[in-house]
């Protein structure tokens, strides 16, 4: 792991991002924003999961009136998603949007881009440039040859002239394509030129299953090269999962801590009990739980005892049965149908006191 890219620092609403800050999660509402009370319902779903920024996209001039509402009830910062209308960001802007998102390939050229940069600065927020292959400029894509790495750091390296130009130092960009090799690569080459924070994300990664692998490789390896200041997991599914996700590839990192950090076996002709049963249901009984807690679920005598003592709360299995160690060590021995609730009970109890000893 090479350490944290030092960026400027800037906030959307009460999370700062960028400069040391840790890498926040964000996810986007997959309702109707003109049902105000539905999006309302799913950005709080999705604050439970551990969102910290929700985006909203904001097609038209009704969805404006419900951005407003939508704002005053969240309990999370709210950035305004536009394409294709500045002056709708303009309207989101005097609407209290916490940031405005825009996108230079089709917001309307420079003038527009200003425009929108004054709202911005009269209200006090920050804006994301949001560069992606899918939309990049007709100029680009043809003297490039299509949406490469560095068609995508051109269009960003032109926003960031503007903004100079324009004297806006609230930004932070994104350079995302749905290819993983394209999306690192641009990063990369805009973190050499620029000190921007960055949104990184692999953009259309995908279902859960491929979207995800997609989504932990790419920003896995950005991670991993100290690239990186906020982060969207896109996925074709509930906004939840991409939270879950998300928040599963900085713990896998170790770049921040939420929730049980759970082990498991792959399971081999040696196991004895239902390792994936029992391992599946401990994790869907402990979702909920934002402890930071290492919790494992062992099948056999080989590795079980050790990396059960290695957790806070852990099981190595027998022949229908289970020892329970608790802190490295063994508090009880049960029988397998009994594992399940012996290993949440355990951990809720940790849980517990973490809770009040902050």
């Amino acid at each position: 792991m090479k350490a944290r890219r030092i960026t400027r620092r800037i906030r959307v609403g009460n999370v700062s991002v960028g400069g040391g800050a840790p890498v926040s999660v964000q996810s986007m509402t997959s309702t109707d924003t003109h049902d105000a009370r539905a999006t309302i319902a799913q950005i709080r779903s999705l604050a439970r999961e551990g969102c910290e920024i929700v985006r909203v996209a904001v097609p038209d001039e009704a969805a404006v009136r419900a951005f407003r509402k939508i704002r005053a009830a969240s309990p999370i910062p709210v950035i305004a998603d536009i394409h294709f209308n500045h002056r709708l960001a303009i309207a989101c802007a005097d609407a209290g949007a916490d940031c405005l998102r825009i996108n230079p390939g089709n917001i309307g050229g420079e003038a527009n881009t200003v425009q929108v940069l004054r709202a911005a600065r009269a209200n006090g927020i920050s804006v994301r440039i949001g560069v992606n292959a899918g939309s990049l400029e007709k100029d680009l894509l043809h003297r490039y040859g299509g949406p490469t790495p560095r068609a995508l750091v051109e269009s960003a390296a032109r926003c960031v002239r503007l903004c100079e130009k324009a004297r806006f130092a609230q930004i932070k960009f994104s350079l995302k394509a749905s290819s993983v090799p394209t999306t690192i690569e641009a990063y990369r080459l805009f973190s050499r030129r620029f000190d921007y924070p960055l949104h990184i994300g692999v953009t259309e990664a995908g279902t859960l299953f491929s979207g995800a692998v997609k989504s932990a490789v790419g920003l896995g390896v950005l991670l991993s090269e100290g690239i990186g200041d906020t982060l969207r997991v896109s996925l074709t599914g509930p906004p939840e999962e991409e939270i879950r996700v998300g928040w599963q590839i900085l713990k896998s990192l170790g770049l921040r801590e939420r929730g049980p950090d759970f082990i498991s076996c792959p399971t081999c002709g040696r196991v004895s009990i239902d390792v994936v049963g029992i391992a599946l249901e401990v994790e869907r009984r402990l979702s909920r739980l934002t402890a930071p807690l290492k919790v494992a679920v062992m099948g056999c005598a080989v590795n079980g005892p050790g990396e059960a003592r290695e957790a806070d709360v852990g099981v190595a299995g027998g022949k229908g049965e289970g020892l329970i160690f608790v802190k490295g060590e063994i508090v009880k021995k049960v029988k397998e149908k009994d594992i399940v609730a012996e290993v949440v009970r355990f951990a809720e109890g940790l849980g517990e006191e973490k809770r009040r000893a902050r």
